[in-house]
């Protein structure tokens, strides 16, 4: 029996391969795990009642764009942080998560062909492993573009060659950055919907990390596309899990462009897992509220803080402007990681397992990525053994 070939040359997945780098080898202290974007600080109290109160819906199957209520909330929501104003019936649609989106968008909106060749997708690299598989997915080559210290940490996609471009049906975007924490700003986004206008592509906007930041608001492409008149050229993808650390309640949305929202609907009708009607109306509360989401941002500032008192000498180290990762220079990030795992029980990732190699390099080699999601004294534990053991004169 065979299995699909293009699945085939997949590389190994990131948790395993760092099971297989780290755990047959024993932890050096109290072990602190620094490694899996997982938040860790406490979800609303009241989320459970809201879910014990609808209770009674696990009973019936869930509509499949979202209850109107949670529509409503998602598209107010949009309102107020971008000042866009969408149709909740037609222009956003509730997900499973955003890593679903993420992939079926590929499948619901690109194309088989463009311009008789077969398609391209871009994507940063360092990338979220879902970009490349949804590409591989849908017939395209995924087509990794740098995201360095060089580019600022985000992908220079203007760089990319002219016979590429041309074969370019969207382009993926993380921003705030995963893991670099880099953000887009509004000359960025400018720059690049021009090339998708240019080149007739779409902008999937990966903004999972949009309200973890400090300082200002992190822009959002959507807010571009308003001013531009090109909300049908882009589609974006939000989550709780960041947001209201909710990563077990698997509660995101997509929206975008009437056009684009109905194609991926479609698809759904057929392949999709909507949310249970209970935690369907915990999301509508959550989004809703914004409280908990300042008192969750202020938990990360004192962490980034933490973090440059005790790595900002550190040459070339980065303060994160959002999200929750710190991207450390090193001389070889898997060497690192284990030497840090060995001698201090700290857990960190390899940053190359979260890019790809091309030509002959691999952006993340020398970094590990390091999670601020552990309540704030174990974090700075965490930092003070990495600063120690990997960064001591």
């Amino acid at each position: 029996m065979k299995f699909p070939e293009r699945f085939s040359n997949l590389p190994a997945h990131v948790w395993p391969r760092l099971r297989a780098l780290l755990d047959a080898h024993e932890g050096g202290g109290v072990s602190v795990h620094m490694t899996i974007g997982e938040p860790k600080h406490a979800f609303p109290a009241w989320v459970t009642d809201v879910i014990s109160d609808n209770a009674a819906g696990f009973n019936s199957y869930p509509p499949n764009d979202g209850i109107p209520e949670l529509r409503h909330a998602i598209t107010d929501w949009i309102a107020r942080r971008y000042g866009a104003k969408l149709d909740p019936d037609t222009e956003v649609m509730a997900l499973n998560g955003t890593r679903e989106g993420l992939y079926n968008a590929v499948i619901a909106l690109c194309p088989e062909e463009k311009n008789g060749e077969k398609p391209a997708i871009l994507m940063p690299n360092p990338f979220y492993p879902v970009y490349m598989i949804a590409a591989i997915s849908g017939n395209a080559d995924p087509v990794m573009v740098s995201a360095t210290a060089q580019t600022d940490h985000l992908p220079d996609f203007a760089s990319v060659p002219a016979d590429i471009l041309r074969r370019t049906v969207a382009a993926y975007v993380c921003s705030p950055a995963n893991p670099q924490g880099a953000v887009a700003d509004r000359a960025y986004w400018t720059t690049l919907f021009d090339l998708a206008e240019e080149y007739d592509f779409r902008i999937f906007a990966d903004e999972c990390y949009s309200e973890i930041y400090r300082g200002d608001a992190p822009v959002g492409a959507l807010q571009i596309a308003e001013e531009l008149g090109l909300r049908d050229r882009v589609v974006i993808f939000h989550s709780l899990s960041k947001r209201s650390n909710l990563p077990g309640l698997r509660s995101g949305f997509v929206a975008g462009g009437a056009a684009a929202i109905a194609e991926i609907k479609q698809l759904r009708n057929y392949a999709g897992a909507p949310l249970p009607l209970p935690l369907q109306h915990a999301a509508a509360a959550v989004w809703r509220d914004e409280t908990h989401v300042e008192e969750n941002r202020a938990l990360y500032l004192e962490k980034y803080r933490d973090a440059d008192r005790i790595l900002g000498n550190v040459p070339g180290y980065v303060s994160p402007q959002a999200g929750f990762f710190l991207w450390l220079p090193v001389e070889d990030g898997e060497k690192a990681a284990l030497k840090l795992w060995r001698e201090t029980g700290v857990r960190v990732l390899p940053g190359a397992y979260l890019a790809q190699t091309v030509d002959g390099e691999n952006p993340g080699e020398k970094y590990i990525r390091v999670a601020l999601v552990a309540p704030k004294e174990e974090t700075a534990r965490g930092l003070q053994a990495i600063r120690d053991c990997l960064y001591a004169d």
